[in-house]
This record gives structure tokens, sequence and C-alpha cells, in this order.
């Protein structure tokens, strides 16, 4: 046997026992025997670096270190899911899929393992990248971290797609967590808070070797992609553990919404018996056709839903009622607690909303109140222990005025906040404006931090988001904590953002009422900034899903001389305040005004691209069909209760070639 395949069979021979013990729990080696196999793999490997591979067993050892952590993009967006909390929540989430998808409805149930969320892609069988989820958009590249992860294939077994993504979990368990803090606890240092934290910590070390010495695991459950070879999500966890994917066997196949039930109700119990920590069970409609057909809102799947299991509960004492004013002038009511473990972490604040809230409970300062995580995430009060109420107990009396410029608060009609009008002159309203404008989904500075905003207001040097594009370096240096390179980074960063896209910087400016999807809208209608000052509220409601409420916001926003002359600031700096032209070029009006439904498999092109080719030349998509349906685009396995309604309500179907035909 040559010197290259003695490497090739200690290579094979290691993957294998890493399968068996890290995927199947069943290992047909020792430890000691496998380490003196790896050890023997290494020395060759040192010797014949002429024989170098990407996927060899010995690199999940780490060693490479990652100063910086690189943004990519996500071919497929990863996207968040909808909660639910109790069986009403699942009942009409299952009557809204069916309002929109025919024949029978299948469910995949899985477990909700509550890790650090990643997407691995694989290109040929290799591992080719690793990146966390980041804002579901784009995320940082922790191949090199990823690798080091025993249960994550390098190389994959049998028969594999050419490329996709497969999305998990990078979990710690119980057991290796308890073990790393006793260990802390030994060399004198701080315990680790719990294993979701830690697990998604890791991720992010600079020393992948230091990765590698943390027992953490990696649970898939979704794998996206084109041309994969298989027609259900259930299918699809068989295939992924034929690759060689640690999938969990707890997955199981609902006929009804009744056996789905069934399994909240199995594991709300018996979740605790598991070595990891989880937080719910995720329902999804089980064929793949169907999912497309149901699609996306713009945060979530429709076709999947989670359910999370009730959160926990404990007791403390609500020290101090305070005031905190957000960005939009809004009053946010906190409590400040005895600190006090809760889900794995120490609770010192939770929100009390508003003051309806904090009438309806009664709650008051010196109370022992019940607290518990909202989706176990957020804090919130939910009841208070009168029993322990103190004797001289008074109750909540609401602030008048603003806790920061001291302006009287007001209070429309039918709105539950308590807001400060003074727009320009409270300061956390304005850092509140400006690090909105620099955030990640906005304006994405690179360099320039929520801290930092507050310094250069408080400095005096910017006070509004259109002056951070007159800052110089000589104006930053001086700021507490700036070196020579940040203060150059930091105008940089500045600099880059001139470049971002017209409907990221309608949702930067902060308009009340104008998320994401509102500005994406706003700005393929109008086109340009001066169109949507320009626009009447009568105008901004005429288009696709923008109500009155937020047509006034828009009005109300670009009526104010100091939003122009901001705008007109931001203008003259070179910020992308109109549709590119390239993107201007893909799109025109042939659809303007018509309402369409697709449904059904395509052959040339996805749906997918139908329904953006659609909203490229004006037409609106609907999910269903109406008498306001214009046309219906059938394909293949179109359902029949949408031919019987489209024929009902005398629909035009037309094929995807007559549909391509019609924008030529």
């Amino acid at each position: 046997m040559s010197i290259q395949q003695k490497i090739e069979s200690l290579r094979d021979e290691l993957r294998e026992h890493n399968y068996n013990y890290y995927i199947l729990d069943n290992p047909t080696i020792s430890d000691y025997d496998f380490d003196i196999k790896l050890k023997e793999l290494q020395a060759l490997e040192e010797a014949h670096p002429e024989f170098y591979d990407a996927d060899s067993p010995t690199l999940r050892v780490g060693g490479e270190v990652t100063k910086n952590f690189n943004t990519v993009v996500h071919e497929h967006r990863m996207y968040s899911l909808d909660n639910s909390y109790s069986k009403e929540d699942l009942l009409d989430w299952e009557k809204r899929i069916k309002k929109m998808v025919d024949g029978q409805v299948n469910y995949t149930c899985e477990l909700k393992y509550d890790g650090a969320s990643i997407s691995l892609t694989y290109e040929n069988g290799s591992l080719l990248r690793a990146v966390t989820r980041g804002d579901g958009t784009q995320g940082d590249e922790v191949t090199a971290n990823v690798k080091t992860i025993k249960s994550v294939p390098l190389r994959l077994k049998g028969d594999f797609p050419q490329k996709f993504d497969i999305r998990g979990e990078i979990v710690l368990p119980f057991e290796g967590f308890i073990k790393m803090n006793e260990e802390r606890l030994e060399a004198g240092e701080e315990p680790y808070r719990n294993p979701r934290n830690t697990a998604s910590g890791s991720l992010k070390l600079q020393d992948s070797a230091e990765v590698a010495r943390r027992p953490l695991e990696c649970l898939l459950y979704n794998i996206t992609g084109a041309n994969l070879g298989f027609d259900t999500q259930f299918e699809s966890l068989k295939k992924a553990r034929q690759m060689g994917f640690k999938v969990p066997e707890a997955a199981t196949l609902a006929t009804s919404i009744d056996e789905v039930l069934e399994f909240v109700e199995y594991w709300d119990v018996h979740r605790h018996d598991l070595p990891y920590e989880t937080d719910g069970v995720v329902v999804k409609v089980n064929s793949l056709q169907q999912q497309e057909e149901l699609g996306y809102t713009a945060k979530s799947p429709r076709w999947a839903m989670a359910y999370k299991f009730k959160a926990e509960q404990v007791s403390t004492r609500l020290n101090e009622i305070t005031y905190q004013v957000g960005r939009t002038g809004a009053i946010t009511p906190v409590a400040n607690l005895e600190p006090v473990e809760l889900a794995g972490t120490t609770v010192k604040r939770a929100s009390l909303h508003n003051a309806d809230q904090i009438e309806k409970l009664d709650i008051r300062e010196g109370d022992e109140v019940f607290v518990e995580k909202g989706g176990e995430i957020i804090p919130k009060i939910i009841a208070v222990d009168l029993s322990q109420r103190p004797i001289d107990s008074q109750p909540t009396k609401y602030i008048s005025h603003c806790p920061e410029c001291q302006t009287e608060l007001v209070r429309q009609e039918g709105d539950a906040k308590h807001y400060c009008p003074n727009y320009n002159g409270c300061n956390p309203q304005i850092i509140g404006r400006i690090q909105h404008f620099i955030s990640r989904k906005a304006m994405d500075i690179e360099g320039l931090g929520g801290e930092t905003v507050a310094l250069l207001v408080n400095e005096g040097l910017i006070s509004n988001y259109s002056d951070l594009y007159t800052l110089t370096k000589e104006d930053v240096l001086p700021l507490e904590r700036m070196a020579e390179k940040s203060a150059e980074n930091l105008i940089n960063g500045i600099e880059a953002s001139k470049q971002i896209p017209f409907e990221r910087v309608l949702f930067a400016i902060g308009i009340r009422f104008v998320g994401e999807t509102v500005a994406k809208k706003l700005a393929k209608h109008y086109k340009s900034m001066d169109a949507i000052m320009n626009a009447s509220e009568e105008d901004l409601v005429s288009v696709d899903e923008i109500g009155g409420r937020i047509a006034e916001s828009v009005v109300e926003f670009f009526s104010s001389e100091e939003n122009k002359d901001i705008i007109e600031k931001l203008k003259q700096n070179g910020l992308q305040l109109q549709i590119s032209a390239e993107k201007l070029a893909n799109q025109t009006d042939k659809l303007k005004g018509l309402s369409i439904v697709v449904s059904g498999v395509f052959e040339s092109v996805s749906r997918t691209e139908l329904k953006k080719m659609i909203e490229d030349n004006g037409g609106k998509v609907s999910s269903s069909i109406s008498s306001k349906t214009n046309y219906l685009v059938a394909g293949d396995k179109m359902g029949p209760s949408k031919l019987e309604k489209a024929k009902t309500l005398g629909v035009e179907m037309i094929s995807e070639n007559d549909f391509i035909n019609m924008l030529k």
C-alpha cells in the first residue's frame, strides 16, 4: 500500500468511526484506539503535505485563528417562525392553511432545540461554509469553528444533491455544560450562565482549538436548495440521516392536528428527559409542494408554526418603576426587580408596557410579583401576590412629564402609550433615531455602534443622522476609546453606506409604522423619495397593503420642515434616494392593477420566480382566488378546489407560457 493509499484508508476509517460515535451513538472502537489512529494520520499528513485534504478528520482538532468573521449573505433566507402558545393558536393556523391549499394536509412534528442557529452549505459532498443566522438575510461565517464539531460531517455519505444548504442548531448538551462549569469552578473562574448562550458564544471564539475542546453538537432539521430528490419534510429528515447528519429521532409524521397536539402534550412532559435544552415543538406542513404554495409572510413561512411550551414562572420583589423614552417618543414603564434566576438567566428588569397594564394588574413598588419569560425570551410580570403587599403600599401614579426633557406627555385617543412630543429636543429620541438609522437592517454602518452614537450626540458633534455625513476623522478621534484605526473605520463605514439601496434608506429614516416590508412596498411603488414626500394620504392608501395609519404617519413625517431639511442634506451627501437604474430596467407597469394567483408546479420557472415577475411588472400576487382575481397561472398538480373556484367565479386560467408571453 502506498503512502497516499494509507492516508486515504485512515481517513475513511476515522470518518466511519466518527459517524458511528457521534451520529449513531454506537461506537465500534475505544477512544484510545481512535486517538492512536488519529495521531498516526496526523504524522503521515505532516510528513506528506502534498496529500492535504480540507475534509480530513485531523482538522477537527482546530488551531485556525479567525480575527474577523466575514459577513456572508444567505443564498436562501433564514426566516424566523411564528409562535403559538395554545391549542387554539394551532387550530387557527390549521384553518388558515386549509383555506390556501387543497387536499389532505399532513404535518411533520419536530422538537424545537434551544441553541445557536446555523446554516451549512455543502457542495459536491463537502462542507463549503458555515454561517450564523444573523438577521436572517446575512450572518457571520464561522466555518473554521464549526469544522471542529464532531457531529458535523465534513464529507457526506451515499447519494446527495450537488449543492444545498442544511439548517439546524448548535447545542451544548447538559452533561457537557455541567462538566465545563465544574472545570471552571475548579480553576476559580466564573461558571457559564446557560447552555444556549455558551453554545452561541463558542461560534465566535477566535481560536478554533478552543471551540474543539467544547462538547458541542449540531442537530439538523431543514434542507434548502434545488433538485433535492424528495417531496416531503419527513423524507428530507430521513435523507439527511442517510447523508451522515445528526437528525433527532423524535420527529414524527402527523396526519391531523389532533395527532400534532398529542405530540405536543407528550413532549411537554418528557422534554425534561432529553439531553438538550428544548423550548417547544415545530410543526411543519409535510408536503414541499404545499409549502411552496403557502409561501411566506415578510418574516415567517406560512407553512410552519412553533408551539412554545408554557413559560417558567418565579416570584420576586419589584423595587422601583422607572420610565424609558424610545426613538418615537413612546414611554415604556420598566419594573426594576430584585435579581432572580429565570429560564437559565438572571432577570433584573421587566417591561410593564403602559399605564393601562399597570392599572389592570394594580402593580406597585414594593410588591411581590410573578415573572415569566414571554415566549421564554422577554421577561414580563403576569400577576401580583396581594397576600404579601405592604400595609403602607400606595397605588402607582403614572408620570405626567418626560423623565428626560420634562416635556408634558401626550396620549392620543385609542393609543395605549404615552408620548413625549419634544421630537427634536429630547435626547433619547434623537439618539434612538440615529441608532435605528445605522442599524444592520437599515444603513448597516460598519465601525459605528449605539454607544458611539450616544457619545457623538452628547458631545454635540451630531444632532440628527444627516450630520453623520459631515463628520471627519479629526472630529471623532477625541472621543472616549477612539483610536486612529477605529476612527478611520467609522468614517469609511459612513462613506460606504452611501451605496445602501433606496428601500433601506427609506426604512432607516424612521417614519413611524414604516418597517422593512412597508418601506419596500413604498419604494417599489413611488421609485423615489421626492415622489413619496409629495404623496397625499389618499394616494398612499391606494398602494397595496398601505393602510390609513401608515399613510397618515408618512404625510405627518414629511410635513415637518426639519425632516425635509434632513432629507435634503442626505440628498446632497449622495445617498440613494431613488431606485437604481438597474432595478428600474427590470420593472414595468404591464400588469398594473391586476391581481394574479399562482398555483401548481411549473417547468421553465419556479413559483418564486413567477411571483417576482408579477411584482416586477406591477401586478399583485394573491394567495387565494376571489372575485377580484384577474388571472390564475395554473401549473401541474394544481388543487381541484382552486380549479373549481376559478371556474365558478369565471377567473381566466393561463399556463406559464401564456403568462411569459404576456410580458413579451
